[in-house]
């Protein structure tokens, strides 16, 4: 069985009938289940959580194998399933309320000081700061910044995770989400100095 291709497998798979056929499957999981496992731990920086995440992953991909005509590499269509399936997982812990980040965007502050969004959160609850992020960012620019800021995810995975393909990838996300956060710091500031509703 370890000559045949991957696609061969997920071929043989399909082709057969009874619990027997199940074996081109333990096959494929051998092959691409310590990669996936990886590449999920490079995501989520939590081992756990990334070996939860790859069995869900193979459990989903083998659920619907049979829509693999090989018409792209077996690795291709099943990292293509990993990547969804991790940005599924990370959209979903997104929307708890307890899952946002607190005061993680305080790293985005000036190394020189005097940063507008650094004061804004040493002062205001992180509603304040979700409130910000829902009415200046985009929604791409909101996930680069959660995940980077909230789940501590390297740049480079979230390129990966967001399937970015500009030349500079979620960096590029990052610094248009500071500059505009600044932005909305600022004219929160001018609205709370004139006495108005920092949200009117």
């Amino acid at each position: 069985m370890g000559s045949l291709s991957d696609e061969e497998l997920a071929a043989q798979y399909r082709a057969e009938a009874g619990p027997a056929r199940h074996r081109y499957l333990n096959e494929l999981f051998e092959r691409h289940y310590s990669r996936v496992g990886a590449w999920c731990y490079r995501l989520t920086g939590d081992r756990e959580r990334a070996a939860d995440l790859a069995q869900e992953i193979f459990v989903n991909a083998f659920r619907s194998i049979g829509s693999f005509r090989g018409e792209s590499k077996f690795t291709t269509w099943l990292y293509t399933i990993t990547r969804n399936h991790c940005l599924s997982d990370w959209q979903r812990r997104a929307a708890r309320p307890e899952q946002m980040p607190d005061n993680g965007l305080a790293e985005t502050a000036d190394p020189r000081g005097g940063d507008p969004l650094q004061k804004l959160l040493e002062s205001e609850a992180a509603e304040t700061l979700r409130e910000l992020m829902r009415t200046s960012l985009d929604v791409l620019e909101t996930r680069v910044v959660t995940l980077h800021y909230g789940e501590e995810m390297p740049l480079d995975a979230i390129t990966r995770l967001l399937g970015l393909t500009n030349p500079s990838g979620a960096k590029a996300c990052l610094v248009s989400a500071r500059r505009k956060l600044a932005a909305a710091a600022e004219r929160w500031k001018a609205r709370a100095a004139r006495g108005r509703p920092p949200n009117e």
